[in-house]
Formats: structure tokens, sequence, C-alpha cells
């Protein structure tokens, strides 16, 4: 089982370790994507926190005036009350997606709208989750999350025994005996941290591609945004106010408005829950887009053990359930595949090369035999 298992690991370890280390390296620089945006553009993504919010009517009616030829469809609302406002909006005429930054204290525009790979941690992140290959660069990117889960798995089973030597590394051995060591104290410390982010990853990859088939299985293409899809004279700040009443403790997080025409208006927002894994966007409540007449609410509280589940996907694979502390062990794991690679890709060339040499022996032992 061990020698199937070993030939297993190594095999996905030497087709996939390329795409692997950009996957990893992309991901453990995204889990401080914030901190990296701050340090290159403070002045687009953080703001002086004021007393309270302007109105979102108002904030909403600003961006309207300053860019006529795009639809807002969807508005991040950030719990850090010291980072700028995200809103999503699509130009009309296109199908295509752009960003841009807003003080949500006194409504300057800190940026014009821009595509989504448009900054540095932008193009890392569609780098990290597609390949710059957009939709078909999801099943991609998933087969390769699949390969690192079944790193992961044999990993762990190969050396189940880890304890016996867990610390144990042999300086001053040959440098095959020392990486020998490296790779199983890495690949032990860091496997239970790449599984998980391998599945989750995975998990929102097949996910994002099911849901993008089931939509255009047809040949249909993505629907092009000619018009506001929902009534002008609804308020978002009394959607935002009926949302907190419809879910006790809920907190606003973001706000999805039709880019689709039949698509109605959605707030996603976080509910205390004692769990640190529950994401910020647990629970939502819907409003009909012409009438702004509440539709449903979902509390995650009420759901089931397999949906409270996959809510905690995000914190997990984000790595930012315990603060800046989790971050940096998330960054630190994650980015493990570049010593696993460097040691293991190693350790496969020295054991071929001491086989072929053995083997090589044999011949001549062979041939001296027959003479």
């Amino acid at each position: 089982m061990n020698k199937s298992l070993f030939k297993i690991h190594s095999w996905a370890a030497i087709l996939a370790f390329i795409p692997l280390l950009v996957i990893c390296v992309t991901g453990s620089i995204l889990v401080f994507k914030h901190e990296i945006d701050t340090l290159l553009m403070a002045d687009k993504v953080r703001v002086t926190p004021s007393s309270e919010r302007a109105s979102m009517d108002q904030l909403a009616a600003t961006i309207n005036h300053h860019h006529p030829d795009f639809e807002i469809v969807g508005w991040v609302l950030f719990q850090d009350e010291g980072r700028a406002d995200v809103v999503y909006a699509m130009e009309k005429g296109t199908d295509e997606w752009s960003y841009l930054h807003l003080n949500p204290y006194n409504g300057t525009l800190l940026s014009a709208p821009m595509p989504h790979d448009h900054y540095l941690t932008d193009w890392l992140l569609e780098l990290h989750y597609t390949f710059l290959l957009h939709d078909s660069g999801l099943l991609i990117t998933s087969l390769f999350a699949i390969a690192l889960l079944i790193l992961g798995i044999t990993g762990l089973i190969l050396h189940r025994k880890f304890w016996k030597n867990f610390f144990t590394l042999r300086w001053r051995s040959r440098l095959v005996v020392y990486f020998s060591d490296l790779h199983k104290l890495v690949g032990v410390i860091s496997s239970p941290i790449l599984i998980i982010l391998a599945f989750t990853g995975l998990w929102w990859n097949i996910s994002s591609f099911l849901h993008e088939w089931e939509e255009h299985a047809d040949g249909s293409e993505h629907p092009v945004m000619q018009e506001r899809l929902y009534n002008s004279s609804l308020s978002l700040d009394t959607m935002l106010t009926n949302a907190e009443s419809a879910i006790d403790g809920f907190t606003p997080t973001y706000i999805s408005l039709p880019r689709e025409p039949q698509a109605n208006i959605t707030v996603w927002g976080d509910v205390p829950t004692g769990n640190i894994l529950s994401s910020q966007y647990s629970s939502t409540v819907s409003f009909d887009k012409n009438t702004g007449e509440q539709l449903a609410n979902y509390d995650i509280r009420e759901a089931g053990a397999g949906a409270k589940i996959i809510d905690t996907y995000r914190r997990l694979h984000f790595g930012d359930f315990a603060g800046f502390f989790s971050k940096i062990v998330w960054a630190l794991l994650g980015a493990a595949p570049l010593i696993l690679t460097i040691t293991g890709v190693t350790l496969w060339f020295k054991r071929r090369k001491q086989r072929a040499r053995a083997k090589a022996k044999k011949q001549k032992i062979l041939v001296a035999c027959d003479i």
C-alpha cells in the first residue's frame, strides 16, 4: 500500500508542482491583500471614520451622477470602519464588471470604475483561481486543487507515524537525508492546512463553474447591461433598515442589485453566532426590485448543519478567523509547497539517479556472469 501511495504522491507532485506553486504562493500573498493595497494605494482603500456614514441613497446618487454610463450591481459594506466602500458597477452596453472606491462618510469618489483585475492584488487574485483564463480557468485550477488534496492526504498517510521523529533534522547528514527530514517535517505541519485550502478552493471553483454552466448551458451569453433593472425610487437606506429589523443582530455587509432581469435585491450580512468561523455574508434578506417589499430572509442560525459548515469555508480559506495571527499562520503554511517542491523534486531526481545506477550495476554483473 505504501509503495502505491508513494508513487501516487510522487507523480502528482511532479505533474502539478509548477501550477501548485503559482496557486499557493499567490494565495499566501493574497492573505494580506488589503494590507498590500494599503501600502500601494492607501488613498483609495483607507478613509478616516467620522461619526456616521452618509446616506446610502445620497452615496448612490453621487455615483450615478459622476458615472451615468454605469449601473451599480454590488456594494461592499466593510465592518472595518476605516475601509473605503467598494462598489461594483457594469458599464451600459457591456457585460463586464468594474469597481470603484468610495468614502462612505463624505461621499468622495476615491477611484474611477476599473476592471476587476486592474490593480496588482486583483491581478494576482485572477491568477490564483483562474490562471487568467476566466471560466475555463476555474476548471483547470480545480484539477490542481484535487492534486493538492491528493498530495496532502497521501503525505499524511505515508508519514502517519510522524510523531516518532517529528522534529528530527539531520543537519550534518548528506543533502538527500536532510531534505528528506525537512520534507517530512514541513509536510506534516502544513498538510492539514493545505487540505483545507485545497478543499475549500475546489468547492468554490466547482460551484462557480456549475453556476455559470447552469445559467448559460443553452449557449446564451451573459446579459448585457442596458438600463437600471430596479425601481429608481426605492430607498437603499430603507431596505438596509428593514433588513436589520428582519433578522435579530443582522449587520449588512453587501448589497446585491439586479444585473439580470429576473434578479431581485438582496442584502447580505453578518449575525452573532458564537462561531469564529461564521462568515460575514452568512445571512440574507431579499426585496422585490420593483416594490421594495420584503420577499424572504435567511438566518444562518436557523440553517442545518450542512449550510453552517459550508458557510465556514470562506474564513477557513482566507484564514482571517483569528485576526492577524491566523493570517500569518495561513500565509506561512500556505506557502509551504515552495519548500516541499524544492525538497521533493530534489529527492525524486536523486532517487531516480540511484535507481539508474543500481540498474546499470546489475546489468554489468549479469554481463560478467554470462562471460
